[in-house]
């Protein structure tokens, strides 16, 4: 199989194939390596391969809804027993893991072919995909821009045409940003929907979870069939399952729908105006499918939610290098200084604020609850400006070098709950506003590619549904998808 035919499916569509005796996993694996092949050069989408553990795989007895598919895993949270989980950080290059993650033992129960692992930001901590010990992921839109993060890799490889779909996970929009970036359909599943074990529970409260980016609205609703499967006896809950499956969900009419829509910014920073166009894009398409669209604003003090992210934010960064040192023996050399500094000022919080900060969650689930008894969907940009250049974000120079000298003194946590700092880090959330309100509410929510700049660059646009509304938000998604279709990036055809 060429990559001309390959390219035409998704990963529904490959199954069928498989299925039916029109081509065999061996080929249709084949067709991916020799597609990442040719682009992982100059992408840097997948920074472990697995090609020969692949080849293995497909050659054997497989079975299950996707059997045969290619597919590619995240280096991050998504483990493959025998072989490291990375995480974008120095100190994991080395350290295989015992065992597979639920989510990838699901993955391969469905029949999938796992060809590699991919990019992703140290400990997915930032919102584009550009580590030190990999170097940065590029955009197949255009290879100067980032992908975004920190499932950046998983959208490259996806939007290059490598694979139809591919693992991702999303703490603070990591399944979203990217999507919005590459052109792509991204869902964050609702909180405890997606076993988060062996080795977690709820990670970062469950504001983490684990998902996939992909081409088309069926094989993500697919996707999530397969991973809310079986309930995880270990796990913390048992969340409550929908009365039909999500691709038949996906498939349904969604009806006449209200939907809100805002593109202030939560933390009062400036928003571009394409992604101002975005979202009035959007709108107009809703309301020429029938839909109530209107202006509307959620009643959150969200500055205050951007806040009380970030302090559970540097908290969790605080623990996964503090275990990180602990289980590898590595030095600060094992990490980048962004990181390190992020992680002193998690050290440096008070047990009481962190609780406090934790226990005003439950303020923003309810004044969102308020919101979705008058409004079925919340419409935001996705992001707050087009794909950054590739090193744009970068912490700026003064503040790496204060905080090189304030780290050898042990002073950093004191510089990162300065006012200076907060400012810094207010600036970098302004890219990405729009998407920590369904992480730490646990609300799903998806970015669907509606929109691109006249610079050609994808530029996805947000909605957030109330509790259990993913079924909701896959239907309306087919419908978008029906009217106005999208497709891969044209680089490199």
């Amino acid at each position: 199989m060429d990559f001309a035919d390959y390219r035409r499916y998704d990963a529904v569509g490959l199954a069928g194939l498989v299925t039916r005796g029109e081509v065999s996993p061996a080929e249709l694996l084949e067709a991916a390596i020799a597609r990442a092949e040719r682009v992982n050069g100059e992408l840097n989408a997948i920074v472990r391969p697995m090609y020969e553990v692949a080849r293995a795989r497909a050659t054997g007895e497989l079975s299950g809804p996707l059997a045969g598919v290619p597919f590619l895993i995240k280096d991050l949270l998504q483990d493959y027993a025998g072989l490291p989980t990375g995480a974008g950080c120095r100190a994991l290059q080395h350290r295989p893991v015992a065992e597979h993650s639920m989510v990838v033992r699901r993955w391969l129960d469905a029949g999938l072919v796992i060809l590699g692992k991919t990019n992703t930001p140290e400990f997915g901590a930032k919102p584009s995909t550009e580590p030190e010990v990999h170097g940065p992921a590029r955009n197949p839109w255009n290879r100067e821009h980032t992908p975004g993060g920190s499932s950046g890799g998983s959208a490259a490889a996806v939007a290059a045409g490598v694979v139809p779909v591919a693992g991702a996970n999303d703490g603070g929009g990591s399944i979203r940003i990217p999507a919005a970036c590459c052109g792509l359909f991204g869902l964050k599943p609702g909180r405890g929907l997606v076993p988060a074990g062996p080795g977690a529970a709820e990670p970062m409260h469950g504001a983490a979870t684990n998902g996939v980016v992909s081409r088309s609205v069926r094989d993500t609703a697919v996707m999530l069939d397969l991973l809310t499967g079986e309930p995880d006896l270990g796990g913390p809950y048992l969340a409550a399952r929908p009365a039909q499956p999500y691709a038949e969900a996906a498939r349904r009419d969604p009806g006449r729908l209200r939907i809100g829509w805002t593109t202030r910014s939560p933390v009062g920073m400036a928003v571009h105006p394409e992604a101002v166009a975005a979202v009035t894009d959007a709108a107009e398409l809703l309301s020429g499918l029938g839909h109530v669209v209107e202006p509307a604003e959620t009643g959150l003090d969200e500055r205050a939610l951007s806040r009380d992210f970030l302090t559970m934010w540097f908290a969790n960064l605080a623990r996964q290098v503090a275990a990180t040192r602990r289980d590898t023996g590595a030095g600060p050399g094992g990490f980048e200084l962004d990181t390190r500094m992020m992680a002193a000022a998690g050290r440096a919080l008070g047990a009481v604020d962190y609780l406090a900060a934790h226990e005003r969650w439950n303020d923003y689930n309810r004044a969102l609850a308020s919101f979705h008894r008058r409004y079925d969907l919340l419409l935001t940009p996705t992001l707050a400006h087009p794909p950054s250049r590739i090193g744009e974000l970068d912490v700026p120079a003064w503040m790496r070098a204060a905080g090189t000298v304030m780290l050898r003194f042990g002073l950093a946590g004191r510089l990162m709950s300065s006012r200076a700092a907060d400012q810094v880090v207010l600036a970098n959330l302004a890219r990405t506003p729009y998407t920590q309100l369904a992480n730490i509410t646990g609300r799903p929510a998806m970015s669907v590619p509606t929109y691109r700049t006249p610079a050609g660059l994808p530029l996805g646009v947000q909605f957030v549904g109330g509790l259990g509304s993913e079924g909701l938000l896959l239907a309306l998604a087919t419908q978008i998808e029906a009217e106005r279709p999208w497709g891969l990036a044209p680089w490199g055809m």
